[in-house]
């Protein structure tokens, strides 16, 4: 199980703190902004955690003789959910020190002007400001919170893969046939 976990995970990992860092320079430029970013990252976010899917079938398959329990393919699922949602945080804090410093500012600057536009007080605003520097200056709120953004979208897709995959009916693992004995 954790040779399947470590590399499932790392590769889902990858794609998303990758696709993190091919994005950001896309920010600066302007090219990218808020709106747009969150789209391609939960994007990628659903593409690389769909491994998770992967490897839950392929723990199934290969190490469970075709039939696993919610909970085996759960815990699977999860723990390559956390591998790379702890890669995803990882790429986030290269991206935020050496990338993209400003971006932060950015965004709470756009959060702010929507709060402005529906009636925010200035007690309201001022709060948001604080919790933005406690973000930008401690590192393990900022890690938590980053966690915080990928790992529900693999808690779903655990959740469903493990109730598909416990069914031994859905994408039955293929005996494996010898072309010299057909």
């Amino acid at each position: 199980m954790k040779k399947i976990v470590l590399v499932y995970g790392l590769i889902a990992g990858a794609i998303v703190g990758g696709m993190m860092l091919i994005t950001m320079p896309l920010y600066e430029q302007g090219t990218l902004d808020i709106k747009n970013g969150e789209f391609v990252g939960y994007t990628t976010m659903v593409v690389a955690l769909s491994l998770i899917f992967v490897g839950v079938k392929s723990f199934r398959d290969q190490h469970a003789q075709g039939v696993i329990s919610f909970g085996k393919g759960f815990l699977v699922g999860i723990l390559i959910t956390l591998v790379a949602s702890v890669m995803y945080a990882l790429a986030w804090e290269i991206s935020f020190h050496r990338m993209s410093p400003d971006y932060v500012n950015k965004m709470a600057q756009e959060y702010v002007t929507k709060l402005k536009e529906k009636g925010a007080t200035e007690a309201e605003l001022k709060k948001i400001d604080e919790q933005y520097e406690v973000y930008k200056t401690n590192f393990p709120i900022r890690f938590g919170v980053t966690l915080i953004e990928i790992f529900p979208v693999g808690l779903i897709i655990s959740l469903i893969t493990a109730g598909l995959l416990r069914r031994k009916v859905f994408l039955p693992a293929q005996e494996n046939v010898n072309p010299k004995s057909a």
